[in-house]
């Protein structure tokens, strides 16, 4: 059974293309605030590097603010329970999942067979989730795969006195003003960002490792401020971007399976 997973977020668009438990190939492009063409180019992306067409899969299962774009017939489900499913599909021992995306950051508990117990989710404003480093990085003249590296040569990490994406943003532009060194505001942002993440943590009384997904996962300063502040180790899985697509089509093949299972047992 081949099952495309698709994760069409405001930022991204993911997909992936899975067999019998394997992922065959995967794909990722910027959203660009068009989820039409988004959902097209990335599928089509995906399906020239698996050598197959539409006509091949079986099913479509997808998840996030664009999915009611797509025009093939699909089943949709809850941003959360795929991404903790693509996580426990890639670290079956983790049971804390930190993720930093680009509308929100959440911790969520789940259990052995990959469903949320229990999470806690930041505000909407951006200074809670992935969008701030990319608004900072703007402000500092960096690129984001930059951040990571650049916040390891701090000596004096700036502090930030508002939890406000815009005044966040204002802070920025005054330490720039006053001369102070890039990788020390972008330490100090990762320190304002971990706090809030940290904060969560323990509001769900995390004790044990955690993974961490979401495009923050990608900015390695973020990442190890997180795990200095909440003194749990924090694991970024390899296909960490495509946790939500993974776990879109887990779920759409169990419903296929169980769904295929009660029409037989009716016919016998």
């Amino acid at each position: 059974m081949f099952v495309a997973g698709l994760d069409i977020g405001s930022a991204f668009s993911r997909a992936v293309i899975m067999n019998d438990g394997n992922v065959v190939a995967v794909s990722k492009r910027p959203t660009g605030g068009n989820f039409p063409k988004a959902i097209n180019g990335v599928m089509r992306e995906v399906f020239q590097a698996a050598d197959m067409n539409i006509a091949d899969i079986n099913t479509i299962g997808a998840c996030g603010m664009g999915a009611s774009f797509i025009t093939q017939p699909y089943m949709k489900f809850a941003e959360m329970s795929c991404m903790s499913r693509g996580i426990h599909f890639l670290l079956p021992r983790i049971r804390n999942i930190i993720e930093v995306g680009n509308q929100y950051s959440r911790v969520v508990k789940i259990n052995d067979k990959g469903k949320v117990v229990k999470s806690s989710v930041s505000d909407k404003c951006a200074a809670g989730s992935g969008r701030i480093l990319q608004i900072i990085a703007r402000v500092l003249g960096v690129s984001f795969d930059e951040l990571g590296s650049l916040s390891a040569q701090a000596t004096r990490p700036a502090k930030f006195t508002t939890n406000c994406a815009v005044f966040l943003e204002t802070e920025a532009i005054s330490r720039v003003a006053e001369g102070t060194p890039v990788a020390d505001i972008i330490e100090g942002l990762h320190y304002t960002m971990a706090a809030k993440i940290v904060a969560m943590a323990k509001s769900l009384k995390i004790t044990d490792d955690c993974a961490i997904t979401g495009g923050g996962a990608m900015d390695s300063g973020l990442t190890q401020m997180i795990q200095k502040e909440l003194g749990l180790k924090i694991t970024v899985p390899k296909q960490s971007l495509f946790t939500g697509a993974i776990g879109a089509a887990i779920i759409a093949t169990e419903r296929v399976v169980d769904t295929v299972a009660a029409e037989n047992c009716q016919a016998s």
